[in-house]
C-alpha cells in the first residue's frame, strides 16, 4: 500500500478509512473518531504505534465521556425549559436555576462553571398576577357535574357563562356534590393557565353549612314512607294519562314497565320522560343500560338526553356502573331535600343483584326529598310500588293505551289517587275482565 499524507486521508470517506485502517490491522478502528482515526493511519504508516487511547480498546473510555457530554449538553435545554406543575408558576422562580445547576452537574460540567453562571443576574418575573386569591368574592350558584368528575358552579343556571367557577374532582368527592346542589364559597382568580376562577371551598350547600352535610346521617338510614304525593303526567299520548290514573307513580315509587319483546317498554318509558322532564321541581336522569346502539340516537333526540348510553356491546359490569353511578348520584341529591327521578333502560342485562339494588334506592324519605325509579324489564322483580304490564297484542294491533291491566297496578293506590280513584281502577279492571 502506498503512503498517503494527511491532505488525502482527510478528503477519503470514513468508509475508504475503514477499509485502509483494516489492511494496516489496526485494532478498534470502527469506534474512532476521523480525525482520530486519520492519526492512527498516519502513525502506523510512519511504523510508529498509534497514539494511546486511539487503538486500544481501553482508550475508548475518554472519547465515550466526551460523547456523553455532547449529549448532556444537548439536553439541557429541553430540562431548563420543561413546563412547570399547575399552580407553581413564578413562585417557583428562584427553583429553577437550581435544577439547570443540577442538569449541568448531571451532564458532566464543572462546578466552578456554575458558579460563574449563578453569579449572572437574573430578572425575576413579577409575582402578584399569579397570587390569584380573591378574599373579596364569593359565588353562589348551581352544582353542574362533568364526566370527569369536576364540575362548574352555574351562577345564572342552566347557561354557562363568563362568571361561573370551577369545582375540582377532590371538592365534589369531599363534600359529595350532586348536581344540582346550590353551593356557596369564596373564590380565588384564574391562574396564567386557567381560563376560569376557582372555586376555594364549599362553605354551604344548599343553604346548610357544608360541613353539616357532608355528616349528615347515612341515606339508608333515613326514615321512609308511602309514596303519598302523585306525579301528574301530562300529554297527548293516551298512554300517558291511563298510567296516571290505573297505575299512578308518585314521589318515591319504585316501578318497572314490563312485558315481552315488542311489547313498547323503550316507548313507553321515551315518553314517560317527556312527561316527567315537564314536571316542575323534578331532577330527572336517563341511563341506558344494555340496549341496541340503534336506539341511543332516539333518546338523544329526545326531551331527556341520557345522561350515560351503555349499549349491549358492553360488558355486564360497564352496565352495571352505569346505572350505579347515576342512582347514587339520585341517591344524594334525595338526602338533601331534593326530588329525583332515575330512569333507567334496561334492568334486564343487569345481575339480579344489581337490579334489586337498583330498584331498591327508591323511597319516599320522611321530611325530605324522594328518589324515584322507574324502569324497564321483561319481567317484574319484585319489590316493586307499581307495575306498569303492556299487552304486545294492543300494541300490534295499534290499540292504546296497551296497557295489561290483569298484570298492572300500584301498592297503596289510595294514598296516591284517593278511594275514588281506586273504584275507578276497579271498575276499569272490571270492563275490561268482563
Amino acid at each position: 500500500m502506498s503512503v498517503l499524507d494527511r491532505s488525502a486521508l482527510e478528503s477519503s470517506p470514513l468508509a475508504d478509512l475503514h477499509a485502509i485502517a483494516s489492511e494496516l490491522g489496526l485494532d478498534g478502528f470502527r469506534r474512532l473518531r476521523k480525525s482520530e482515526l486519520i492519526d492512527a493511519i498516519l502513525a502506523r504508516q510512519g511504523g510508529e504505534e498509534a497514539p494511546a487511547g486511539n487503538g486500544d480498546v481501553p482508550a475508548e473510555k475518554p472519547a465515550r465521556r466526551r460523547r456523553s457530554r455532547s449529549r448532556a449538553a444537548a439536553a439541557e435545554p429541553e430540562e431548563a425549559e420543561e413546563p412547570e406543575e399547575p399552580g407553581a408558576a413564578d413562585e417557583d422562580a428562584g427553583e429553577r436555576p437550581a435544577r439547570a445547576r443540577r442538569s449541568r452537574t448531571r451532564g458532566g460540567r464543572g462546578r466552578g462553571r456554575d458558579r460563574d453562571r449563578d453569579a449572572e443576574p437574573r430578572e425575576e418575573e413579577p409575582r402578584e398576577a399569579e397570587e390569584p386569591v380573591d378574599e373579596d368574592r364569593v359565588v353562589e350558584g348551581t352544582v353542574e357535574l362533568l364526566g370527569n368528575g369536576s364540575g362548574f358552579v352555574r351562577v345564572a343556571p342552566p347557561d354557562p357563562s363568563d362568571d361561573d367557577v370551577y369545582v375540582s374532582a377532590a371538592q365534589v368527592r369531599r363534600c359529595e356534590l350532586v348536581a344540582g346542589d346550590v353551593v356557596s364559597g369564596p373564590v380565588r382568580r384564574p391562574r396564567r393557565s386557567e381560563r376560569f376562577p376557582s372555586l376555594v371551598r364549599v362553605d354551604t350547600i344548599n343553604g346548610r353549612p357544608a360541613d353539616e352535610v357532608a355528616e349528615g346521617t347515612r341515606y339508608d338510614e333515613l326514615p321512609v314512607s308511602w309514596p303519598t304525593e302523585r306525579i301528574e303526567l301530562a300529554g297527548d299520548d293516551p298512554t300517558l294519562p291511563a298510567i296516571a290514573t290505573l297505575t299512578p307513580i308518585g314521589k318515591g315509587s319504585r316501578v318497572t314497565v314490563c312485558g315481552g319483546p315488542r311489547a313498547g317498554k323503550s316507548e313507553t318509558l321515551r315518553r314517560l320522560a317527556g312527561a316527567l322532564s315537564a314536571v316542575e321541581g323534578l331532577d330527572v336522569t336517563v341511563v341506558l343500560a344494555g340496549v341496541r346502539p340503534e336506539e341511543v340516537p332516539d333518546w338523544q333526540s329526545g326531551p331527556v338526553p341520557p345522561a350515560v348510553a351503555v349499549t349491549m356491546a358492553a360488558s355486564a359490569d360497564a352496565q352495571t356502573q352505569a346505572v350505579e353511578h347515576a342512582v347514587e348520584q339520585a341517591r344524594r341529591l334525595a338526602a338533601r331535600g331534593g326530588d329525583a327521578v332515575v330512569l333507567i333502560d334496561t334492568l334486564d342485562w343487569l345481575s339480579p343483584a344489581a337490579a334489586r339494588r337498583a330498584l331498591a334506592a327508591a323511597r319516599n324519605l320522611v321530611d325530605g326529598g324522594s328518589l324515584t325509579i322507574v324502569a324497564t324489564a321483561t319481567r317484574p322483580l319484585g319489590g316493586e310500588t307499581t307495575t306498569i304490564a303492556l299487552d304486545p297484542a294492543l300494541v300490534a294491533a295499534g290499540r292504546f293505551p296497551a296497557l295489561d291491566l290483569a298484570h298492572s297496578g300500584a301498592i297503596r293506590a289510595e294514598l296516591l289517587v284517593g278511594e275514588a280513584g281506586v273504584e275507578a281502577i276497579a271498575r276499569a279492571r272490571s270492563e275490561v275482565a268482563g
